[in-house]
């Protein structure tokens, strides 16, 4: 059987002078002939750092939306919402000639009114605190070999000076690619996983109709 995963990643592109992490991180996937997804902030899309986000593309990878400014949406109103997700959805199609197909809200922080107006599969994702500096390299590679099923997509972040993640991602590649694992982008691995995504109300974290990937306000 085969088995498929997503390694995704949030809070790209870097913007901070001389920052280099998602580059780093490409130069990672590149060199294991690796595809991921992206999930952009919006805000942070500049003239300077689009090079690096066609280079994800080139790679294989798809570009996602992750709002315009990274707010807690489910504390919003509806037309805040909307303006969060539509500027960041504008700023990636002028940038890529296409829309995203995927939403993860910022801390995934859901409400239904943000069901009401974005109209895409939600994704979450198998996590490992690494936006938290106290997590070292090893316990994010640790928990994300403990993740690692058919269908697993992985919560990562590119934020500025993130190395921990690239040292776990660099580790862990080659070794569930020897268990049997391939890496795709989201979109294929919905495909390969033969899952349609296009549930009301879902919150993806493993591409698996068994798995609870549906959000709920109870």
């Amino acid at each position: 059987m085969n088995k498929f995963l997503c390694l995704s990643f949030d809070d790209g592109p870097n913007i901070e002078t001389g920052d280099t992490t998602m580059n780093d991180m490409l130069d990672i996937l590149e060199e294991n002939n690796v595809p991921a997804s992206f999930f952009l902030i919006g805000n942070k899309i500049t003239d300077e750092n689009k090079s690096v986000i066609h280079r994800a593309i080139k790679l294989g990878c798809d570009i996602e939306n992750h709002s315009w400014t990274h707010p807690k949406m489910a504390e919003l109103s509806k037309e805040e919402i909307a303006v969060e997700y539509e500027k960041c959805d504008n700023a990636i199609l002028s940038l890529t000639g296409k829309k995203a197909q995927f939403f993860r809200p910022p801390y995934i922080s859901v409400g239904q009114q943000m069901y009401d107006v974005i109209k895409v599969p939600f994704i979450c994702g198998l996590g490992c605190n690494d936006w938290d500096p106290e997590y070292d390299a090893d316990y994010r590679y640790n928990q994300m070999m403990k993740d690692a099923q058919n269908g697993t997509i992985f919560l990562l972040h590119v934020m500025e000076k993130n190395s921990p993640t690239l040292q776990a991602v660099k580790r862990i590649i080659p070794e569930l690619k020897n268990q049997g694992y391939t890496f795709v982008n989201l979109p294929d691995l919905f495909k390969n996983c033969n899952v349609n995504p296009d549930i009301p109300n879902s919150l993806w974290s493993v591409a698996d109709t068994t798995y609870n990937n549906t959000w709920n306000n109870n």
